[in-house]
């Protein structure tokens, strides 16, 4: 199953934070062990997904899986929970008793929280153990209940948050400069989002890889690629490249590949 072209979150149950988390965390989900059987009975099967820059934690409620980031595969025990980035295609490779909990943060979400620079993430797999409490790790493990585990997560990450609030200028930047990207149809550079933040193209560089942990020209040629492949694969019929900030379709063909690594025809897209 490929993100995106495959309908994933079919097999997860999802909540979305409605209070302070809003703006660092994207969601919480675990995967619902009737939906997995469901779709994919007895069979293995591996889950595809491409890059968000976008820190994840793994909290595994079920039996080993192979992880393969990038070109580097890590076998997961069942004992084990991970922090990755995302920073590249991540393969899960499951069993149908997958049964796994995520925690997906928006870029620079991590540091505002746990005060933890997505930076030093880059291209690796973390024990999670060396971010969370093994304490608050196994009590989410001993609780039987999703909502229940929603709840023991955001009350420790609100705990964390409000102990360091503060104005991270950084971090508050990046956001502002994202947003404006997103508003103006995903169709300004690097000089242009400068020029509307009044401030230099170098400044928003620097900024961009001190959150994110990459330059802004990459990260948006992401984004752009990531919304857009959306879009299309839920509507083809009306889209159009324009409304994405590209040329033509053509234009749009080659950032698919360079995003997927593959042609959309190879995806029956």
């Amino acid at each position: 199953m490929t993100e995106i072209f495959d309908n994933i979150r079919k097999l997860y149950r999802f909540h979305v934070p409605d209070n302070e988390l809003t703006d660092y965390i994207e969601f919480f989900s675990e995967s619902s062990a009737q939906e997995t059987y469901h779709y994919v009975a007895d069979n293995r099967f591996t889950i595809r997904m491409f890059p968000s820059w976008t820190p994840t934690f793994y909290i595994n409620l079920g039996e080993p899986y192979q992880l393969t980031v990038g070109p580097t595969h890590y076998w997961i025990e069942k004992s084990t929970d991970v922090l990755i980035l995302r920073n590249n295609i991540v393969e899960r490779h499951n069993l149908p008793t997958d049964h796994i909990f995520t925690v997906k943060f928006f870029p620079g979400g991590l540091e505002a929280i746990l005060g933890i620079n997505q930076v030093q993430l880059v291209d690796q797999v973390v024990n999670l153990n060396t971010v969370l409490p093994a304490m608050l790790i196994r009590s989410l493990k001993q609780l039987t209940d999703f909502k229940e585990r929603i709840e023991l997560l955001q009350n420790f990450f609100l705990s964390q948050f409000n102990t360091r609030k503060k104005t991270d200028h950084y971090r508050q930047l990046v956001t502002s400069t994202i947003g404006t990207f997103d508003s103006s149809g995903l169709a300004l550079n690097t000089d242009q989002l400068a020029e509307r933040m009044f401030l230099t193209s170098k400044t928003i560089n620097r900024y961009f890889h001190r959150v994110i942990g990459t330059p802004p020209k990459k990260y948006f040629t992401t984004l752009r690629a990531r919304t857009a492949l959306l879009n299309y694969v839920a509507n083809k019929d009306r889209f159009t490249p324009d409304d994405y900030g590209y040329y033509d379709m053509s234009h749009f063909y080659k950032d698919v590949v360079k995003f997927t690594g593959r042609k959309l025809s190879e995806n029956g897209a």
